[in-house]
């Protein structure tokens, strides 16, 4: 009988729950505006005693005219629901999203038995027949791309103000020391000021808008949506939009509503016809809420909240709330976060000059060293505003989207992009951010078995290049990109590396063993002995979404192969992951000897005749020689498995391999850029590292710091604030007892000679802060929540360290 997969789910209802109602919000008497006013902005001033000099004056974005489009627009978000905020003057738009706006099924079904293909697929390609052996799967292994259904927007808040004059001083901005963008100008002497920020708090986007002159705002508000939508007014001072997600009709996926609630201070207010006017207000501030039907724990089967009845009782709450208040919880929540992780590089007067200029000045070859800080930082905030406990995890735009059929559907693709969102989480000090990760990957499960048992006939559990909410686990579309099921496998990883980073050993028994042996019995059935070595070898399966040209026939390609590196990469970092945990948790079965069996019998990359690391099993000739995924080189990041320690040789046939996509054009995407940063700053290549950062800057970043593929997908962002990580501290390798080693400024680029990092996080539990001037360290501080040993690496001296429970050690003589 199977065994049942075991876990401690913490899956959440993404819905909200029913509530207390509140009163209406009673209008304040028009002496209290000014007052109001005064108050909020004073405690603006003085909510981040901080700001106004130094790194803290450099994380924010910041620019002298409107957004002119979306990937100028400047995003907020609480994990949940975000906006993306345009900044202009006569009309605002706050394009919205809420996580699990969907269109929806029918899901792509398994090709059952299809296992018996894969038997005669292999054989072909033992005999070298690599074109016949991709026909037979393309025929009788792949089910059909499914339908289009995408993640989409919730729509649009529209503000149509009614100003006369032309504006002056303005200025746009996202100050991510505390999650909150601001507009302001100066129209026939009065001052206006606009703020939003989405709190986690509340679960709500809240705006507020305020003049220096009583009776200066006039406005008129209303939603709209690009399909699928209806508008009403609700009373005096709310709108509401709902409907129901579809793809042009068809594929319908969850019913969503989202509600506005305007609150003026002073002036009048009427509603009608799908619209709310303002007319002569001192201020308003405006509360959006949202709410689907999305069931995170069966996607089939929706949740019977009634939405409008959510949607309401959350701004009512919020409503009810003083603004301050509103403003201090949410800046006291988003920097319990994000104040973990300060980062000074330097260059920190050019914070300012506007962010677009600057941008504009590193195309042009110049160096912008505080601006490679403001992207690390800004790739943490990212993190925290898409990814929260009880939240879905980041997609491929994070949560912000404006396409009803998004660049492939904004999903989660499995093959690099999903978990190079994830890799900043444990090192930039977010571990919680990570959770939503975990829990999505837990609920892949039981679609995860099926489909092992019906293509693979196997045990455990199999995911393949890409995935969505509706958990769906099968090989689809082409042989090029979902012949490869290593998804499962690789997402295992992230489990383990919480553990290493955390020490938690309920986490690491509850969670990470269970899902990794899970996978793991999937990997043992799938295996099979390579007859030209005797070996064993995965496949047949792709170097994700590569193609080399065949043997028989050198002017035909094919994808499918068995033995590549990557898939070899990570079922030895699954099984090893297995074996440590084994370790730990103390158990020692039938299983873990089948594992250690299949580990010691396991076909490793090769070497090619040019010094290159071998992608497939063979010396192809590849077709795109300067290919964006650079997949054989899984085991040098986000891997441990090749280090300049344990295995030297593989070294320069990494490095061989780098040279050459990138002398053929690759790191064209932004996301293979990210890698190749992190690529160089593990081979402790400081200058190829930095050129690597700023041409991610130069190429393949937006105005308003959103990563490029093209178009724009998040990735980027979270790749290159690891890889700026990466360059400042490592921690992947362990001496042969096992205690952890901290490299300390293992790739730092010349053009960063003074600087500090405070509050990265290593393996083994620890917290690291660096200080470094004239490109030589000047002092480490550790601190470890259990008394703990590590090892500091600088340069060629190690020296090792007793760190004592809640303790900062600080070494400043390093010998």
């Amino acid at each position: 009988m199977k065994e049942a997969f075991q876990f401690q789910s913490r899956m959440k209802n993404r819905s909200g729950i029913k509530r207390k109602s509140t009163a209406n919000i009673k209008a304040m008497a028009v002496c209290f505006s000014l007052i109001f006013f005064f108050q909020y902005n004073a405690m603006a001033q003085t909510s981040n005693p901080g700001t106004g000099s130094g790194v803290e004056d450099n994380n924010k974005l910041w620019y002298l005219e409107p957004a002119s489009d979306w990937m100028e627009a400047l995003p907020i978000g609480n994990g949940k629901i975000g906006a993306m905020v345009f900044g202009g003057v006569e009309q605002e738009k706050l394009q919205l999203n809420e996580e699990s706006v969907w269109a929806g099924p029918p899901i792509p079904e398994n090709r059952v038995g299809a296992y018996k293909s894969i038997e005669k697929a292999r054989e072909l390609i033992f005999q070298g027949d690599y074109a016949e052996a991709n026909k037979l799967v393309q025929d009788d292994v792949m089910g059909p791309r499914i339908a289009p259904r995408s993640y989409q927007p919730l729509g649009d808040l529209i503000l149509d103000f009614k100003l006369q004059g032309i504006p002056s001083n303005y200025r746009r901005e996202l100050d991510i020391n505390n999650a909150i963008a601001k507009t302001s100008f100066e129209v026939e002497g009065v001052n206006y000021t606009r703020e939003y920020f989405s709190s986690a708090i509340d679960d709500a986007i809240v705006v507020v808008l305020t003049a220096d002159k009583r009776n200066s705002i006039s406005l008129e508000l209303k939603m709209q949506r690009d399909a699928d939508f209806e508008v009403a007014n609700v009373g005096k001072n709310r709108l509401k939009m709902w409907g129901q997600a579809s793809q042009k009709g068809k594929h319908l996926g969850v019913k969503y509503e989202t509600q506005m609630m305007a609150v003026p201070k002073g002036g009048d207010i009427k509603s009608g016809n799908g619209t709310i006017s303002i007319s002569n207000a001192n201020s308003v501030v405006l509360f959006i809420s949202a709410a689907t039907d999305y069931n995170a724990a069966a996607p089939f089967s929706p949740l019977t909240h009634n939405l409008n009845t959510v949607c309401a009782t959350k701004l009512k709450k919020a409503a009810k709330r003083s603004l301050n208040k509103l403003k201090e919880d949410h800046i006291a929540d988003y920097q319990n976060y994000f104040n973990r992780v300060a980062l000074d590089l330097g260059g920190l007067k050019e914070s300012a000059r506007p962010t677009n200029e600057r941008l504009e000045a590193v195309v042009n070859g110049a160096d912008d060293p505080a601006l490679m800080a403001l992207y690390f930082q800004y790739g943490r905030y990212l993190l925290i505003s898409s990814s929260r406990p009880g939240s879905l995890p980041a997609n491929l735009q994070g949560i912000w989207n404006n396409h009803l059929a998004a660049p492939w559907n904004s999903d989660y693709h499995t093959n690099i992009n999903m978990q190079m969102n994830y890799w900043p989480a444990e090192v930039t000090n977010l571990s919680e951010c990570h959770e939503p990760f975990f829990d999505f990957i837990e609920s892949l499960v039981p679609t995860g078995q099926k489909t092992a048992k019906e293509v693979y006939n196997s045990d455990g559990f199999v995911v393949h290049h890409a995935t969505d909410v509706w958990h769906w686990t099968s090989p689809i579309g082409k042989v090029q990109y979902g012949m490869w099921p290593m998804g499962g496998a690789w997402c295992t990883r992230h489990f383990m590396e919480h553990y290493n980073f955390n020490g938690d050993t309920a986490f690491l028994k509850d969670h990470a063993y269970p899902i990794m042996k899970e996978s793991a019995k999937f990997l043992l059935d799938w295996l099979t002995k390579d007859p030209r070595s005797g070996k064993l070898v995965s496949g047949p399966s792709t170097s994700p979404e590569n193609k080399f040209y065949t043997p028989k026939d050198p002017e035909v390609f094919a994808n499918l192969d068995m033995g590549n590196a990557m898939d070899q990469e990570i079922i030895w970092e699954n099984f090893t992951n297995v074996l440590e945990a084994a370790e730990i948790l103390k158990i020692e079965d039938e299983f873990v000897e089948r594992v250690k069996e299949a580990l010691a019998n396991l076909s490793l990359p090769k070497i090619g005749s040019d010094g290159r690391l071998m992608e497939w099993s063979q010396e192809f000739e590849e077709v795109d020689k300067g290919h964006r995924h650079l997949s054989h080189l899984y085991g040098l990041y986000p891997g441990n498995q090749f280090t300049e320690n344990k295995t030297p040789y593989y070294i320069d046939a990494i490095n061989r391999s780098i040279e050459y996509r990138l002398s053929n054009g690759g790191g064209h995407t932004g996301w293979s850029r990210a890698w190749i940063i992190n690529f160089y700053a593990r081979l402790g290549n400081s200058e190829k590292a930095y050129e690597n950062i700023k041409a991610l800057l130069a190429k393949s970043t937006a105005k308003n710091l959103f990563d490029y593929h093209p178009p724009f997908q998040i990735d980027g962002n979270f790749g290159g604030t690891a890889g700026i990580a990466e360059t400042l501290m490592q921690s992947h390798e362990t001496d042969e007892s096992g205690v952890t080693i901290i490299r300390l400024l293992p790739a730092l680029p010349s053009e960063w000679p003074t600087g500090s990092v405070s509050g990265l996080k290593a393996r083994g539990g620890f917290e690291v802060d660096v200080v470094w001037r004239n490109g030589a360290l000047e002092s480490v501080s550790v601190m470890s929540k259990e008394d703990k040993t590590c090892k500091l690496q600088i340069g060629e001296v190690t020296m090792s360290i007793e760190v004592s429970a809640g303790s900062k050690q600080t070494i400043t003589e390093f010998k």
